[in-house]
């Protein structure tokens, strides 16, 4: 599907606020409500709109800490990649998980309440991980920007 500049328009406002109206979103793109609903069930069909979520705020869900977490494994073999990814999705503590390129095979972004509780987190959850060789944390101090969306492409 060829993005056009409407449907970028589309794209940022639904990223903004995703609770907007139809009229709202159209009024930013320059649509009627019934064209920009048939836009956005394209971008929907054609799989550019994956889904919509809550953004949640993590202080107000009592988790006072982020970390970012770089992994090296044992093995890179299918198997123990397959066991750790398994184990990384059973773990709630882990908001992200990516695989790497490079020394390090990959980088998790973890939240907890407090130190004692990211001690625990690391002590009982991640030095458990299936196949894990080195763990290395680094915490977040703040977060200069947050990530707010893809930025929807020229095509």
């Amino acid at each position: 599907m060829t993005v056009d500049p409407i449907d970028r328009r589309i794209l940022r406002a639904l990223q903004t606020d995703s609770r907007q109206t139809v009229a709202e979103i159209g009024a930013v793109a320059g649509l009627s409500p019934s064209a920009c609903h048939r836009r956005i069930r394209s971008l929907e069909q054609a799989g550019v709109i994956a889904g919509y979520t809550a953004r949640l705020d993590r202080r107000a869900l009592g988790y006072a800490m982020e970390f970012f977490v770089e992994v090296a494994l044992r093995s890179q073999s299918d198997k123990a990649l397959e066991a750790f990814e398994r184990a990384v999705e059973a773990t709630p503590e882990i908001l992200e998980c990516h695989l790497m390129a490079g020394d390090t095979d990959y980088l998790l972004r973890v939240v907890a309440v407090d130190a004692a509780d990211f001690e625990r987190i690391h002590r009982e959850r991640l030095a458990r991980l299936p196949h894990v060789a080195r763990l290395q944390s680094h915490l977040a101090i703040r977060t200069v920007r947050p990530w707010a969306g893809y930025p929807p492409r020229e095509t």
